[in-house]
């Protein structure tokens, strides 16, 4: 059977490293139809819009996509991509697995924990303006809606994939209206699954926690902000964000990416490390069904890093994207 899926190679370092995926991808014998758009800079230099309609439509025709790291100008320019993509689509559940590498150095072991992050509301609505000269306002918008289905989303993907249990993290003490209906919806949804071990966690707390000791958690689901910060902390507790996947997914659509940045200071040195986008392409098969492919790509990405010294350069070795890629490609 031969797929198409969506392309878009991103900003930076996302042109290499999507390179890298499709290789391993098609060495491990899954054919598919790639279907290019740009986005981003680039995109936005050449026509004038960083997130092109026929991106959008290319991914609602194909119903899945595999995406490089886009830039997002800080401060100015033009609208984030990943939010504009998560919107456009309904991408409400952001997905971040965060599992131990063996031979790859951090100050834990044999860590495997998912973050679920509600993807379309909170903070990030970026509904912003201006009170007066000097006061600037930030509306955090949440819907009863969107808490439900994110956290049903949170519980069927425990009991689906085996996991026991799912910490609920939140702020409800201080915004008790916002975060006090998200904790009251995830509360009700525990209720349905009853198989599942629930408990509850204030995210400055478990931002602490984490950090001393995250073996205690399994599967943590919460707001967007939460979201984007506790699973760039998680993932420095495994190497960093060079090493872990992610997965926007909707009803309809799912969008597979690296959590990491463009890396504009080394683009086009074929030094990145195409770990977190190959990564991501495993997590895409999986959903395509195409699990034993999947399951092939991740065990030789664990056995390069657990018996070679390939590495690149952000973890201390001298192999290219290339080299890197063909470590992987000859364990498939």
């Amino acid at each position: 059977m031969e797929y198409t899926v969506t392309l878009i190679p991103g900003d930076g370092i996302g042109p290499e490293v999507t390179e890298a995926a499709q290789r391993v991808i098609a060495a491990s014998g899954v054919k598919i139809q790639w279907e290019r758009h740009d986005a981003g800079a680039e995109a936005a230099e050449r026509t004038g819009n960083p997130c092109p309609d026929a991106l959008i439509q290319s991914i609602q025709r194909n119903r899945i996509a595999l995406k490089g790291p886009v830039g997002t100008p800080i401060g100015k320019g033009f609208k984030s991509v990943n939010v504009t993509l998560r919107r456009a689509l309904d991408l409400y559940a952001c997905l971040r697995p965060v599992r131990s590498l063996v031979g790859v150095e951090s100050h834990y072991k044999n860590i495997d924990l998912v973050i679920i992050r509600e993807n379309t509301e909170g903070l990030y609505s970026g509904i912003e303006h201006m009170v007066v000269p000097g006061v600037a306002e930030s509306l955090k918008i949440v819907t009863e809606k969107a808490c439900i289905r994110i956290s049903e989303f949170a519980f069927r993907h425990a009991r689906v994939t085996g996991r026991k249990k799912i910490s609920i993290v939140h702020k409800a003490n201080i915004m008790r209206l916002t975060d006090g209906m998200f904790l009251d919806v995830a509360r009700r949804t525990a209720q349905r699954f009853p198989d599942i071990e629930v408990d509850e966690v204030i995210v400055d707390a478990c931002a602490m926690q984490l950090v001393r000791d995250p073996s205690r958690y399994d599967v943590l689901v919460m707001d967007n902000l939460y979201g984007d910060i506790l699973s760039e902390l998680s993932a420095g507790l495994v190497g960093g964000t060079g090493v872990v996947p992610g997965a926007n997914l909707g009803d309809e659509c799912a969008v597979f990416e690296a959590v990491h940045g463009s890396a504009p200071t080394i683009a086009g040195q074929g030094v990145a490390n195409p770990t977190a986008v190959i990564l991501s392409a495993a997590l895409m098969l999986h959903s395509m069904g195409e699990r034993e492919a999947a399951r092939r790509i991740e065990r030789a990405v664990e056995r390069v890093y657990a018996e070679t010294d390939v590495r690149t350069p952000d973890l201390g070795g001298s192999a290219s994207t290339g080299v890197f890629t063909d470590a992987i490609m000859r364990l498939l």
